[in-house]
């Protein structure tokens, strides 16, 4: 019988990517950046592994939905109290706090156990074009997606 080889943890590779949001569409970004971050795009790829990457999104107050999707996509938020539920639509929040928008796009795209939680730690979202992470030296990263 032929045992199955499972990735090294001491020489696993974890890259980083710098993607820059302007004139994406959020949907189609959040799916390539769920891909990148759980490992999908690296022959290496193990379902119950951290085998991705890190990404780094830069304007995301530069993403874009299609159709009335500003006016009408609602987020919804919960203080835990009666009657604490807070609802906004997508351009109120995109003037508020645009980074939400995205980790909340790919966050649903992770899976919902400790891996995906332990993955959301990987994705880091800035609303203008400067980041925090240039110590890591990331590398540029095209979509293959374009409007």
């Amino acid at each position: 019988m032929e045992k199955t080889v499972l990735p090294n943890v001491e020489t696993l590779e974890h890259k980083w990517y710098v993607i820059d949001a302007a004139d994406q569409r959020l949907g189609r970004l959040a799916s390539e950046v769920a891909q990148i971050l759980r490992g999908k795009n690296k022959p290496c790829f193990t379902p119950h592994m951290d085998t991705g990457d890190h990404v780094i999104i830069v304007n995301a107050e530069k993403v874009v939905v299609t159709g009335r999707k500003g006016s009408q996509k609602l987020y919804r938020r919960h203080s835990g109290r009666p009657g604490g539920m807070k609802t906004e639509t997508f351009n109120h929040l995109q003037a508020r706090i645009p980074e939400r928008i995205i980790e909340q796009a790919v966050k649903g795209m992770l899976p919902k156990n400790s891996l995906g939680r332990k993955l959301f730690t990987n994705l880091k979202v800035y609303a203008g074009p400067n980041h925090k992470q240039t110590a890591q030296q990331p590398e540029v990263l095209t979509l293959k997606t374009t409007p």
